[in-house]
């Protein structure tokens, strides 16, 4: 199930109370567990689809952090050395050592802070879950209103 990141998962409605009107308190009682149940069925699958929604965004912020390591890490050993080589032509080759070493610190700086911007928006709390049982717990307690 792939939801947007404005989508949120909505819980199903409940049926409509089928009560006879000479039903006793253990059948009353017996449905009431079984709507508690099925209530507490349905937020539990709300917050898994909310923790599985924000778990695939922080998975590609902390993919994103490793690729720039990595990218970081490759570049500066292969390329850098095509570069201080190149440079060695012109100046001293520790010049150009240093030069290329500060230019590829730049550029992992900005990966750093892209990935490390994007982890920042994941919130892993299943805000409408939190939501919804405060609701429940309002109702429970004020079931006529």
């Amino acid at each position: 199930m792939a939801l947007s990141s404005h989508e949120r998962p909505t819980a199903p409605a409940p049926p409509p109370p089928s009560m006879p009107s000479d039903a006793s308190i253990g059948d009353l009682i017996g449905e009431i567990g079984q709507d508690v149940s099925q209530l507490v069925r349905t937020e539990i699958e709300l917050a898994k689809a909310e923790i599985k929604q924000e778990s695939a965004k922080a998975g590609k912020a902390v993919g994103m952090l490793g690729g720039a390591g990595y990218a970081g890490h490759v570049v500066l050993l292969f390329a850098s050395l095509t570069v201080v080589f190149a440079l060695a032509n012109l100046m001293d080759p520790a010049w150009a050592a240093l030069i290329v070493t500060a230019l590829w610190a730049v550029v992992g700086g900005v990966l750093y802070a892209m990935g490390r911007k994007r982890l920042r928006t994941v919130n892993l709390k299943p805000e409408q879950t939190v939501e919804t049982l405060k609701e429940d717990a309002r109702w429970a307690r004020h079931p006529t209103s």
